[in-house]
């Protein structure tokens, strides 16, 4: 049922010419962010600054929520013209009638781990039981640690969760926790090696959780529908910006630090540095922005079978990889 359903890859019907300018116009965008500029967006502010939506005849502007839960409410009130948002957060909010649909992956791989420090780090889930786990109380997250723990074989009762909000980090520092699942092993978890504090990461499709993208690119159905040449600029000069990254990760760290002068570089540059990789799927032979299908119907299928959805229905057509370069009909 649910792969009927889930009839969501209008992908990859042959080659097309890419569009490379607005029509000799510039038209605005408003892009909502998840979060404040970070690594996770160096490609977005890659672009912006070098020009590669100008190219395309878009001005983008990125604005940061004031509250991270609100990106897809601002954009499906008509607030924003596309938002960075996460894949979990999409379904749920379909499920919810949400009429909005992921055009692109930012980031190809689950982000989210189980961390640990100190002398009893947490090696591999089995050392979870008898422990203490910190996590946001995000309930598809406490569903990772539920479907961790039954991989394991652990007795749920012998592992218990603390929800400690987003002082993830600073519950772990002074051992209200002895690990955390929420942060993300690209941020929080470079950072703690750079303070040298010896992290422990398990990456979550590492231990039993079914891959997704942790972060995507998301449109309303209504612009899918009307707007598909502006979206098809954006994802284009998106993916130019990103593809920069591999050849000059310092220069795309000055965009990010402009954004946002309270980051620090250095810390900045080995955040980027290690998403690089992360910002392009693993088939080469796709293009940057690929969501896989196949993927998100497993996952679906998983938040389905933990009760996080209601109905497989609003998983139909959740997303498109019509926009990205090279495909489409």
């Amino acid at each position: 049922m649910v792969a009927l359903l889930l009839a969501i890859g209008l992908a990859a019907c042959g080659e097309r010419d890419e569009p490379t300018a607005g029509g000799g116009s510039t038209e605005p965008l408003d892009l909502m962010l998840d979060y404040f500029p970070n690594a996770d967006h160096a490609g977005i502010y890659n672009a912006i600054g070098g020009g590669r939506f100008r190219e395309v005849g878009l001005k983008v502007t990125a604005r940061t929520p004031s509250d991270p839960s609100a990106p897809l409410k601002l954009l499906a009130s008509g607030r924003a013209d596309l938002a960075i948002s996460y894949e979990p957060e999409l379904l749920l909010a379909r499920d919810k009638g949400a009429k909005l649909v992921s055009i692109g992956a930012l980031v190809q791989t689950p982000l989210t781990s189980i961390i640990s420090i100190g002398k009893k780090a947490i090696r591999e889930p089995g050392e979870l039981e008898g422990k203490k786990v910190g996590t946001a109380g995000i309930p598809y997250q406490d569903a990772y640690l539920k479907t961790i723990i039954g991989e394991a074989g652990i007795d749920p009762g012998r592992v218990k969760s603390i929800d400690v909000g987003f002082g993830l980090v600073p519950a772990m520092l002074t051992k209200k926790v002895d690990a955390t699942l929420g942060a993300f092993w690209n941020i929080e978890g470079v950072e703690l090696q750079r303070r040298r504090k010896d992290p422990r990461i398990l990456r979550m499709d590492d231990i039993g959780v079914p891959t997704y993208n942790e972060l995507i690119v998301v449109a309303r159905e209504e612009d899918v529908r009307r707007r598909g040449p502006v979206l098809r600029r954006f994802m284009r000069a998106l993916a130019l910006g990103h593809q920069a990254l591999r050849t000059d990760v310092d220069g795309a760290v000055d965009e990010l630090v402009e954004a946002n002068p309270d980051l620090d570089r250095k810390l900045q540059s080995a955040q980027v540095k290690a998403t690089l990789p992360v910002f392009f799927p693993r088939d080469e032979d796709k293009p940057f922005g690929y969501q896989d299908p196949a993927a998100w119907r497993r996952y679906t299928q998983w938040m389905l079978d933990n009760d996080l959805l209601a109905s497989p229905a609003g998983a139909n057509r959740a997303m498109t990889n019509e926009f990205l370069p090279g495909e489409g009909i």
